[in-house]
């Protein structure tokens, strides 16, 4: 599968709801969300958009220890931030508005958003099946 600079995140079921925004007390989550901005430049770390940015927690999967691990908080426009968590973002009935900029961003055809939306729905659909364990020991370093 062809990778993006602008891609799809499905979040395992069993892993909705959990993020640091809502786990950390506020001083925290600004002190991150701000660090990234900051690491950014104010501008978008995916596309280059400057202006309103929003602070985005990269997670990666161990499929074998079924492990969540928190890798980074990066900056995102509300567009990036709407492709990457496309599910949400279709609920929203903002689909159309994400398929957008995600052919725009990665000069993808219509085709090929279907083809990686297909493959993100399949690993998200395999990953949905276990319970994970989130490690965030990566939080230390990212609160320097």
């Amino acid at each position: 599968m062809k990778k993006y600079k602008l891609s799809f995140e499905l979040v395992p079921d069993g892993c909705w709801y959990t993020n640091l925004r809502s786990a950390l007390p506020k001083e925290a989550w600004d002190t991150l969300r701000r660090a990234a901005y900051a690491r950014a430049g104010g501008a978008c770390s995916v596309c280059g958009r400057t202006g309103r940015l929003e602070a985005h927690e990269v997670w990666e999967y161990d499929d074998e220890k079924h492990i969540q691990k928190l890798k980074d908080i990066i900056a995102v426009c509300p567009a990036c931030h709407g492709v990457i968590h496309i599910g949400r973002t279709a609920l929203c009935g903002k689909e159309a508005e994400a398929k957008e900029h995600f052919m725009r961003v990665n000069g993808a055809s219509e085709s090929e958003y279907h083809a990686a939306l297909g493959q993100a729905n399949r690993i998200h659909a395999e990953r949905s099946r276990h319970e994970w364990v989130t490690d965030i020991s990566r939080l230390k370093d990212l609160l320097r």
